[in-house]
C-alpha cells in the first residue's frame, strides 16, 4: 500500500510540476506582480495536496510589507509551504537557480540568490534585500544557512538580518513543523539533511501517512537598540518557542 500510495502521488506531483512550468512559460509574462503571486500561493498550496499534505496556520501571517520572515529549515518542503501560508520572496543559494525544473519555479516565484562563498556577492545580496523592503515586499530566509534534523535549530547566521537593520523593517519569527496528522506527533519523513538524496527525502514523504504542515507565526518586531548579534540570537529562540508549540 506504501508504494502504491507514494506511487500514485509522485504521479500527481510530476503532473503538477508540468503545469507549473506551463503557467510560468504561458501566462505568466501577461500577468501583474500580484497575480503571479496569488498564483504561486495557489499552485503551492495544490502541490501540498498532491503529496498528501495538509496545511495548518497559527498567528497571523504578514498582510502587506516590508516585512522580513525568519524560519527554522527542515525540509525541501518548506518553500512551498511558507508559499502556500503566504507568498514571499525567498533568499536562496545560487545553485538552486540552476536546478531542472525547480530553478525555473523557484526564478519565478520571485528568488533571490546569493553565491555564499563570495564576500562581494553577500554584500550586493543585502543590499538588494534592503531595497526590496524598502519597496515593501515581503522576505523571507532561512538563517540556519542549511536544513537540520528537525529536533535542534542550528545557530542563525545573523548577517542576513543586516537588510532589515538597514532597511528599518520588522522581522517576523516563524516556526515550521511536520506532524503525522492522525496522532500529531512530529514527523521527520520529510526531513533532508547531511548525505541523504533529494530523491530519497521525496519518496520517504510521499510514502508517510497524511502529513500536517504547521506554519506559526510569531510577533513582528524591530531591532530597536539591540545590536544585530543579540537580536539574531533571540529571534532563534522565539522560532525555537513557535516549532514546539
Amino acid at each position: 500500500m506504501k508504494f502504491l500510495r507514494a506511487s500514485w502521488r509522485l504521479l500527481r506531483l510530476l503532473g503538477h510540476i508540468a503545469k507549473g512550468l506551463w503557467i510560468v512559460a504561458l501566462r505568466f509574462p501577461s500577468l501583474s506582480p500580484d497575480q503571479q503571486h496569488a498564483r504561486v500561493q495557489m499552485w503551492s498550496m495544490e502541490l501540498l495536496a498532491h503529496a498528501g499534505i495538509s496545511l495548518r496556520i497559527l498567528g497571523q501571517p504578514p498582510v502587506t510589507g516590508p516585512v522580513m520572515l525568519v524560519a527554522n529549515h527542515i525540509s525541501w518542503l518548506d518553500i512551498p509551504v511558507m508559499h502556500a501560508a503566504r507568498h514571499c520572496r525567498f533568499v536562496s543559494k545560487s545553485d538552486v537557480q540552476g536546478w531542472p525544473l525547480i530553478g525555473t519555479l523557484a526564478t519565478a516565484a520571485g528568488t533571490l540568490y546569493i553565491e555564499r562563498s563570495s564576500r562581494r556577492d553577500a554584500l550586493r545580496m543585502v543590499r538588494s534585500m534592503q531595497e526590496a523592503l524598502e519597496r515593501g515586499e515581503v522576505l523571507a530566509v532561512f538563517p540556519e544557512g542549511t536544513t537540520g534534523d528537525g529536533r535542534e535549530m542550528l545557530p542563525f547566521h545573523a548577517n542576513l538580518l543586516q537588510a532589515a537593520v538597514a532597511a528599518q523593517a520588522p522581522v517576523q519569527p516563524v516556526g515550521l513543523r511536520f506532524a503525522d496528522k492522525a496522532t500529531g506527533a512530529t514527523s521527520f519523513a520529510p526531513s533532508y539533511i547531511g548525505e541523504e538524496t533529494l530523491v530519497g527525502s521525496i519518496w520517504r514523504t510521499l510514502s508517510a501517512p497524511p502529513i500536517e504542515a504547521v506554519v506559526h507565526y510569531g510577533t513582528p518586531e524591530l531591532a530597536g537598540e539591540r545590536d544585530r548579534r543579540t537580536w539574531t540570537q533571540h529571534l532563534h529562540d522565539t522560532v525555537d518557542k513557535l516549532r514546539k508549540a
